[in-house]
């Protein structure tokens, strides 16, 4: 399992990606075939390859090291080559060579790796000449051109669906987590059944990251893409609804394990903390408004009682007992936070 997971991406690549570098690199060897007479255009096809990138901020990227990494490849191979010959030990000095001046240039690790792969394939595939190693150069070129052409062309994707699905579920999952907890505080538990609901809510941290990651992943797919005229607001009102969700994650969190350290079976009598469970459900309320005030990326809208934010109505506590007023005054500071918070989103 361990060997399979280090292989497999969690999820397959679309197919439209496939499609795009398959497309680019046949185009590309078919054409650099043609331009320039020789040898098979082996550089032009990885360069195709490797620019087709899920983005094309990162295509853009992919191109530009390809090419300065084959570029002072092929330099450093054509020099030695000349000085030296074709002795098979001109490889491997090649290499370090590469290694080297990549390390003294302070190029990226995907850079410093061309320079030495293009040295190595020089010297082992072709000759030394400088006419060689110009050809090979403007093979990268017109691969790398020919990969991002094929990727405007087809219609470079757009990843915001994935994010603002991402937070949808960071909302939801929220939401109820607090009607969770407010049902822990209206009945007596068990200790395995509060242990859970810590569990549960500690859950949240991670989809959060995951919603940040996938917002991240979002806009750089929007970077030099001509259709992001059409997204970059509603992605910019997921993030903004990601940036109202976080700390009320941290305090929902707190707030249960408040519950977890100091549960105790009187809690569920006091009066105090049956008003708090019904400001939490209230809280879950005004999220779940949240969500369907935000246009979303599909599927069936939140269930909502009113359109109306639930969470204004004065709290007036009367004094707990002394059993429990640590932990419902540690709620009471937690659940302050929660309302400015949703307050703001809500005026």
């Amino acid at each position: 399992m361990r060997l399979t997971s280090a292989i497999r991406a969690p999820r397959r690549a679309p197919l439209l990606q496939v499609a795009k570098s398959a497309i680019a690199t046949v185009a590309a060897w078919l054409v650099a075939g043609w331009l320039i007479q020789g040898p098979p255009p082996v550089f032009a096809a990885i360069a195709a390859l490797l620019v087709v990138q899920p983005s094309l901020n990162q295509s853009f990227a992919k191109a530009i090291e390809r090419s300065v990494g084959v570029i002072v490849g092929v330099a450093i191979a054509s020099g030695l080559g000349m000085v030296f010959g074709d002795a098979t030990w001109v490889v491997l000095v090649a290499i370090i060579v590469a290694l080297i001046v990549a390390w003294a240039a302070r190029v990226t690790a995907g850079t410093a790796n061309q320079v030495a792969i293009s040295a190595v394939l020089v010297l082992a595939l072709g000759a030394t000449t400088p006419d060689y190693a110009l050809d090979r150069i403007l093979e990268t070129i017109i691969g790398a051109i020919i990969g991002m052409v094929v990727h405007i062309v087809m219609v470079p994707p757009v990843a915001v669906t994935p994010a603002h699905e991402a937070v949808d579920r960071v909302g939801e999952e929220l939401a109820r987590s607090l009607e969770r907890l407010a049902d822990a505080l209206t009945a007596q538990q068990t200790r395995p059944q509060i242990e859970e609901l810590m569990l549960t809510a500690r859950l949240l941290r991670p989809m959060v990251v995951d919603a940040d990651e996938a917002i991240a992943t979002a806009r750089d797919s929007l970077s030099l893409n001509p259709r992001a005229r059409r997204y970059r607001r509603e992605l910019d009102t997921v993030e903004k609804l990601l940036a109202v969700f976080s700390p009320v994650v941290t305090q929902t969190i707190g707030m249960t394990r408040a519950v977890y350290d100091h549960y105790d079976a009187s809690l569920a009598t006091e009066p105090a903390v049956q008003a708090i469970a019904d400001q939490l459900r209230r809280a879950a309320h005004d999220i779940r408004l949240d969500l369907r005030r935000t246009p979303r990326a599909g599927g069936a809208e939140p269930t909502v009682t009113t359109t109306i934010p639930a969470l204004t109505a004065p709290l007036q506590l009367t004094a707990p007992s002394a059993t429990n007023w640590i932990v419902v005054g540690s709620m009471m500071e937690d659940l302050r936070r929660i309302h400015d918070q949703l307050s703001e989103e809500n005026p």
